[in-house]
């Protein structure tokens, strides 16, 4: 993965999700190759003299080497490079025995038009690398706000959320860069511990605002007395303002709404067009299929209000919730990685995972079947804790 933000209270997750922020205060060296390309270009000048069937000074090629330089150099590097393609030009033509001449040409008028023109190419290439260690930097902080913009808005999951354990990934297709329309959150309420997964339609900074939108509608409904059903609805009426507000009739956000009631030892469901859950239990995958409702936003469409379901959710049981960019991540071939099978290898006829045991083998296993990501990856796993049902 690119970049990825877990976790899972205290372990290695959380500490995943600090590394991350360090690990975007700089932009990335450049390859090898790179970085030796004026060298090699100085030798590769060097070595066509000998092997062209006339005579050329080969030291008019030096003219481009303050640009080559300012690909990897910044702008002290290059203006050095510069004096340097400029004196060795001047070698070069003080030597009789290069290009198979027998005078000296070191003030002959093509060689000082071509120390000129290597002085105004260096002036070029010093204001380009200047420009780009500039534009770097930029990128550089504008990647730092993203990274506490995400952070903020999808904070490190808890280790404990009220009566479950709990831990999370997040992969953002973009590299290097935290900005997505995933989303996921999770709260302990009177009514029990309440948790969200979502997708927003659409991407950059509009789908960043519909994300903020959403999960503060989730934060603000999720406390108030009443049942799932009630939190769908503010919700959506929230979507339905947003929507007016910017003027987008398309405007919409899948999401599954879970609520875990430790006394019952179940959890309540409410998917709005979003991937089914899957629960790992008894050492058995399944998805946990029941009645579809229209995604947030589109609540317009259907007069009915979203029908809650309910499944078994006991000590030993795993609670998966993902976006669809984890089943559609292709392998070389286009196959997409089949999730359900892929837990069956892993879990079936084992003992019961935790969390973070289900969240590190997706983050290993999910880069073997898709090098590169093409949509977001975010992914809320749950199991209730063992002193829930005391």
């Amino acid at each position: 993965m690119n970049q990825q933000h877990r976790g899972d209270g205290d372990g290695p997750s959380g500490r995943h999700a600090a590394r991350l922020s360090d690990a975007g205060l700089q932009m990335p060296a450049p390859p090898a190759w790179m970085r030796w390309l004026p060298a090699a270009y100085v030798a590769v000048v060097l070595l066509l003299e000998p092997v062209t069937p006339v005579q050329w000074p080969v030291s008019f090629l030096l003219i481009a080497l303050p640009v080559v330089a300012a690909y990897t150099l910044g702008p002290v590097g290059v203006a050095a490079v510069t004096v340097f393609a400029i004196a060795f030009e001047g070698v070069l033509a003080g030597t009789p025995c290069c290009a198979g001449r027998v005078t000296n040409d070191l003030w002959e008028r093509h060689y000082v038009g071509a120390y000129i023109s290597t002085a105004l190419v260096g002036l070029l290439g010093t204001a380009l690398a200047a420009h780009r260690q500039r534009q770097e930097a930029h990128l550089v902080r504008a990647t730092s706000v993203a990274e506490a913009l995400m952070h903020t808005l999808l904070p490190p999951v808890p280790h404990r959320v009220g009566h479950v354990l709990a831990a999370s990934l997040y992969c953002p297709a973009e590299a290097r860069t935290m900005v997505g329309g995933d989303l996921f959150d999770i709260r302990a309420t009177r009514e029990g511990t309440r948790a969200l997964i979502g997708d927003v339609r659409g991407k950059g900074l509009q789908a960043v605002r519909t994300v903020v939108d959403v999960l503060g509608s989730f934060r603000q409904a999720v406390y108030d007395p009443g049942s799932l059903q009630q939190v769908a609805a503010s919700m959506e009426r929230r979507m339905a303002r947003e929507a007016e507000s910017i003027r987008d009739d398309e405007l919409f956000v899948t999401a599954a709404l879970i609520e875990y009631d430790p006394s019952a030892q179940q959890v309540t469901i409410i998917n709005h067009g979003h991937i089914e859950p899957v629960v790992i239990s008894r050492g058995e995958v399944q998805a946990v299929i029941g009645p579809p409702a229209l995604p947030l936003g589109l609540g317009a469409l259907d007069s009915g209000r979203p029908v809650a379901y309910t499944h078994r959710f006991a000590d030993g049981d795993v609670l998966l919730l993902c976006t669809d960019g984890l089943i559609e991540a292709r392998d070389p071939s286009g196959a997409f990685y089949p999730l359900l099978d892929r837990l069956r290898h892993r879990f079936a006829g084992r003992p019961a995972p935790t969390p973070a045991d289900v969240v590190d083998f997706l983050d290993t296993d999910l880069p073997r079947h898709a090098p590169s990501l093409h949509d977001d990856v975010a992914i809320l796993v749950l199991a209730p804790h063992g002193d829930a049902s005391r």
